[in-house]
């Protein structure tokens, strides 16, 4: 715990952004950090609960009140050390989760939770700084081979872990660049992509080989893999974008939503697109259907791009501005919440079914709705027609594709379509052969891939030893 009456003396305060008029001009990160004395003073806040319900709010269970009482006490390395102990890497966590940490928080109850996430970010940003995250070398090689293939968080994590644990593992990618969802997906201004180069060259410090360009299924056959290697584990994503198979879906200007995000990100890291067709927002009206995060990654890209206008539908009803605590508290509470992209200028519509799409010479230029009720049924009268040059389809992924590598490995899926894969042993129906991550769990958050991968990584590494220390 931090200040014995902390809680009682020191009122919650976030970081900061900048303004939104002048971050919307650029793709750069816009979070304005705590000082270090304010950090200390929110670490102070953490209270003496009994049961530090945060523990299990955070898919890696870090180990919270423990590094808060550090630096508490200025001692930052020592925080960084326990941070690290439970989480491969907080500069992601600290800057893109949603902190069901913060939604547990005893002091939740009051809505003022501990600010877990900055305080997080702000401790391994200072060990970046002060160079006290290095490269940790195993003492000794185990001779055994593995192979990774999906070189996102939960990859990533993975990776990390068995190569620490005296393997020698090659992380295959199909892109140019490892870091799927977080360097493709996620836009630059929420994770500056110099983060994953930082860890990229940490691992390959400690031992891991990379294979970039090589999409195995197509460019490797996934059984010469297994022939090759003593284990191999999944960690793709969850790429099959749900679609909205309404009239008009043929018509040009109708898209998936990272399509046009990944085309971004790689526009501002000087990538080639691999689409020829160019998706951009710039002049446009633009509707974005789906309300999750990737909804609001539209959104402030958009902006960015410099749309006329960007709307955001969803069909489920608005959520509540509060939750119930006493129905809903420690777990993730459904209640509103306004993104910093929906916050820089959208409109937002709830309860909306998207009918059909309307367009002239080939392309979008409306589209037909209608307000339903909380059956999802049309409520009669409450149609309506939007403007729409740019359409961005945000409504979620299925399952991992299944074509090429998954069809020729042969494996057993789940009802879902994922890799069918327990969280005991992370092995799939093949011998030697492991998934985690959203390949295995369906669409997750990066913290939840991130302790599949340390998980997953433990289970192999006791398949191939007959034990293993790595922790789960």
């Amino acid at each position: 715990m931090g200040k014995i009456t902390g809680f009682l003396e020191i009122d919650r305060n976030e970081r900061a952004y900048k303004p939104a008029s002048d971050r919307i001009r650029h793709y750069d990160e816009f979070v304005i950090p705590l000082t270090d004395g304010e950090t200390t003073r929110q670490a102070a806040r953490c209270m003496d609960c009994g049961i530090p319900f945060c523990h299990t709010g955070c898919p890696v269970n870090n180990q919270i009140p423990d590094w808060n009482d550090l630096v508490y006490n200025h001692q930052w390395e020592e925080a960084s050390q326990n941070l690290h102990s439970t989480n491969n890497f907080p500069e992601f966590t600290g800057r893109v989760c949603p902190a069901p940490c913060e939604a547990s928080c005893t002091l939740n109850i009051e809505d003022i939770p501990v600010t877990i996430k900055t305080i997080e970010c702000a401790i391994v940003d200072k060990a970046f700084e002060n160079g006290w995250v290095t490269p940790q070398l195993a003492k000794e090689k185990t001779g055994k081979r593995v192979a990774i293939i999906g070189s996102g968080p939960a990859g990533m994590a993975a990776s990390q872990q068995l190569a620490r644990a005296g393997h020698d593992v090659h992380l295959y990618e199909k892109n140019k660049q490892i870091g799927g969802l977080l360097r493709y997906g996620i836009p630059d201004f929420k994770l500056d992509k110099s983060l994953i180069e930082r860890r990229a060259e940490q691992m390959q410090a400690e031992g891991v080989t990379f294979h970039m360009n090589v999409n195995v299924g197509q460019d490797r056959a996934i059984d010469d893999l297994i022939d090759e290697y003593d284990a191999v584990l999944f960690t793709g994503g969850s790429e099959a974008p749900r679609d909205l198979p309404i009239p008009g879906r043929e018509l040009q200007g109708v898209h998936f939503a990272m399509d046009f995000l990944t085309q971004q990100n790689r526009r501002v890291s000087n990538e080639p697109l691999q689409n020829h067709e160019q998706i951009l927002a710039e002049g446009k009206h633009v509707i974005v259907i789906g309300g999750g995060d990737t909804g609001s990654d539209c959104i402030g890209t958009s902006i960015r791009q410099g749309c006329l206008s960007v709307t955001q539908l969803e069909i489920m009803p608005k959520p509540p501005e509060h939750e119930d605590k006493q129905m809903t508290w420690p777990h993730w509470p459904l209640k509103m919440r306004t993104s910093s992209s929906q916050a820089e200028g959208a409109d937002r519509d709830w309860s909306v079914m998207s009918k059909a799409f309307k367009g002239k010479g080939g392309h979008v230029t409306h589209i037909d709705c209608v307000h339903v009720d909380e059956n999802m049924q049309a409520i009669e009268g409450k149609e309506f027609e939007l403007k729409a040059d740019l359409v961005l389809l945000a409504m979620g992924f299925v399952h991992p594709i299944h074509k090429g590598m998954i069809e020729g490995a042969k494996v057993e899926l789940d009802e879902r379509g994922n890799v069918k894969a327990n969280v005991q042993d992370y092995k799939t129906s093949k011998q030697g052969l492991f998934a985690a991550g959203d390949m295995r769990r369906g669409q997750s958050l990066v913290v939840w891939a991130i302790r599949e991968g340390r998980q997953a990584a433990r289970s192999v590494d006791e398949f191939l030893m007959g034990t293993t220390t790595l922790p789960r």
